[in-house]
């Protein structure tokens, strides 16, 4: 019998790479049954008549998790399944008994999450973990609509930037792409909101749509000023606080009352830093800097789902601690 490498001692020891443990933790802390359980009325499991048998569900929505982590494309996702053996054990696709699936099969069950609006159902699920956990509380909202770049590039069939993205100016500067509108839990800094539109609409048009409702208090950057005055926050009971626009702050008198409301608005930022803590995550950890599709709807389901993968990985520690124990 032929040995291979490890068993002939060619290759001395195994060190397990970052990669590896981050898959390893990540596969810990997704609630796969539940979110099994709600694709499953929607997934096809008898497979197109004469073509390839139908891949189970599991394995499809594993390969899904791993195109967002790693900012892969349908064709690239399938390659890294047959080049990097990690990402195919993590997958749960043994290739000595199933096929690895092909890009056209990735991108249908993208298809699949984006027409029934699954991505919302993923981002729920783990919602309704972390409030079982409670990680999630009532008394507070931050809300934020940074924007996300997009490709303005022409050179497509249409010869045209993408209709759905638009153009705003912050600043000096114009910016293409969309807006991520997210409303994020005060005490820890989880998403429990996400809204995606277009880089033109206003960050105070959406504000309504980031409270659960039960919140004491919103707070906002000033780009949120005169939020209460507007009809649909009339009925509401939640007291909001933005920020002064930053020429104002420098505006205010060398006294005790301006240096007051900059002290103010110092607590303000440090409150809001919070907000940030999810975009760092799917910009720095999984790399997902610009906007991937055509179409707002895609590209808004891509940030649900980023936001649901963020929030897992922000409690990661803390739910590996509770399995050791």
């Amino acid at each position: 019998m032929q040995l291979g490498l490890k068993e002939s001692g060619y290759i001395r020891n195994e060190k397990v790479t970052h990669q590896q443990r981050f898959l390893q933790e990540m596969d810990c802390v997704v609630p796969w049954a539940d979110m099994e359980k709600r694709i499953a009325p929607y997934y096809d499991k008898t497979g197109a008549k004469g073509g390839r048998p139908p891949v189970r569900l599991g394995i499809m929505l594993r390969i899904y998790f791993l195109q967002q982590w790693f900012g892969l494309s349908d064709p690239g996702m399938e390659e890294k399944l047959y080049e990097v053996p990690s990402m195919c054990m993590f997958a749960g696709i043994d290739r000595s008994l199933v096929d690895v699936p092909d890009e056209t099969t990735i991108l249908n069950f993208r298809h699949l999450l984006e027409k029934h609006h699954l991505a919302q159902a993923l981002f729920d699920c783990v919602k309704d973990l972390l409030t079982a956990r409670g990680l999630l509380l009532k008394e507070g909202t931050l809300v934020v609509a940074p924007l996300i770049d997009a490709p303005s590039l022409t050179k497509n069939k249409e010869g045209c930037r993408d209709p759905e993205m638009h153009s705003t100016k912050k600043g000096d500067q114009w910016y293409f792409g969309i807006k991520a509108h997210i409303g994020v839990d005060a005490n820890s800094g989880l998403v429990h909101t996400v809204v995606g539109t277009a880089a033109n609409a206003h960050d105070v048009t959406q504000a309504a749509d980031l409270l659960h409702g039960e919140e004491t208090y919103a707070l906002g950057d000033a780009g949120y000023q005169g939020v209460q005055k507007r009809p649909e926050h009339g009925a509401t009971e939640t007291f909001w606080i933005a920020a002064m626009r930053p020429g104002t702050v420098r505006a205010l008198p060398d006294n005790p009352q301006g240096n007051i409301a900059r002290r103010l608005e110092k607590i303000k930022a440090g409150i809001r830093a919070k907000v940030e803590h999810p975009f760092r995550v799917i910009k720095c950890q999984f790399g997902d800097t610009k906007v991937r599709y055509r179409g707002l709807a895609k590209n808004a389901a891509q940030l649900t789902t980023l936001f649901a993968l963020s929030n897992l990985w922000m409690v990661r520690k803390k739910f590996l601690q509770k399995i050791v124990a």
